[in-house]
């Protein structure tokens, strides 16, 4: 019987598609090169040959080598692991945004571990940065909603680097912009003035699209009538319509999420109050189903997704050490036009 030939490039790799995983000695071997290149590749350092970083890449490929995230920390000092904390996560807005930041995370290599909060209350806040920080999170991007949350997040005093959505330094939708193109399309079209129904107290998308609100009618000279608070869903949307259905003058209403614009949509058909014929409705957010609303709602449209992209971007950035971050990065708003909104009633 002869002796056993060398085993080459070729018998390894049939060994390791049989069952044994590759490791980054078999990888090195493959390509012709050190251990320690095939670390420099796995860790992008830019003093690699482009064709010496191919033919490791082809030998990844080759092998089905996949390298160890344990190893990759160890190497870089860093876990790959990123910390969401959200809070309300059941609505539209937020679901979007943690979907968003999962996915671009995962393109960048990095997990994600995330923990919803029921209860926003300061010791849970800052207990929800400590378990994340004990995990070895090497960065934590926080959906506050709240402004107060973000003061909280501050208070907590992590060295780890934060990002947090809707506070400083903040990554959101420019509420501001949007709700003046709201407002302002509803009096392009001939009403004399449009109502409010806002969010809740205290949250920093409601109050910044509330304040703009005021603002464009204060502008146009129009008149201010007293805002309704709602809580996002679609019964406080409802139960507030039937308060404006009852407003015989009211011919235009601004809402500051769709959910609530639903509610506001079925009270007003509910009181015979046609739509837009008697009154026009602008909503916020545009909610996949908004399109589909009777009749479709115009809407200002919150890019949630972008939104979740630049927060992950950004806390990178802030990982990498790449600078101070800026005071606001804001997404654009922009207005949907749809079959709620028209020009007043002749009367």
């Amino acid at each position: 019987m002869s002796p056993s030939a060398p085993e080459g490039p070729a018998r390894r790799s049939r060994r390791n598609f049989a069952g044994a995983r590759p490791v980054m000695d078999d990888v090195a071997r493959h390509a012709g090169v050190s251990k320690q290149t095939v670390s420099r590749v796995l860790n992008d350092h830019p003093s690699v040959r482009p064709e010496t970083r191919e033919a490791v890449r082809e030998a990844m490929r080759t092998l089905g080598y996949r390298p160890s995230r344990s190893a990759r920390s160890l190497a870089s000092g860093r876990t790959r692991m990123l910390g969401v904390i959200s809070f309300d996560a059941a609505r539209y807005g937020p679901a979007a945004i943690l979907t968003a930041i999962g996915t671009a995370a995962q393109k960048a290599g990095y997990l994600v571990s995330s923990i919803a909060l029921d209860t926003a209350d300061r010791d849970t806040v800052a207990e929800a940065v400590d378990r994340l920080s004990a995990e070895g999170a090497d960065g934590v991007i926080a959906i506050a909603p709240q402004r107060w949350v973000g003061r909280a997040l501050a208070e907590a005093g992590t060295a780890t680097p934060l990002v947090v959505l809707d506070d400083a330094p903040a990554v959101a939708g420019d509420s501001r912009s949007g709700a003046r193109k709201a407002t302002g399309h509803l009096l392009s079209l001939g009403h004399r003035t449009v109502a409010h129904v806002a969010g809740p107290a205290g949250w920093t998308s409601a109050e910044l699209r509330l304040a703009a609100w005021r603002a464009a009618l204060e502008a146009a000279g129009a008149e201010v009538t007293e805002p309704l608070a709602g809580d996002w869903s679609a019964d406080a949307g409802y139960e507030l319509g039937r308060r404006l259905a009852r407003r015989t003058e009211l011919t235009a209403v601004f809402v500051s999420n769709d959910q609530m614009a639903l509610g506001v949509l079925h009270a007003l058909h509910e009181a015979g109050r046609a739509v837009p014929g008697d009154v026009s409705v602008v909503g916020y957010d545009d909610v996949p189903e908004a399109a589909h609303f009777l009749p479709p709602l115009t809407t200002v449209r919150t890019d949630f997704a972008e939104i979740g992209t630049r927060a992950l971007r950004l806390l990178l950035d802030r990982i990498d050490g790449a600078g101070p971050p800026p005071s606001d990065v804001l997404v654009p708003a922009e207005l949907i036009v749809r079959d709620s909104s028209g020009p007043p009633p002749v009367r």
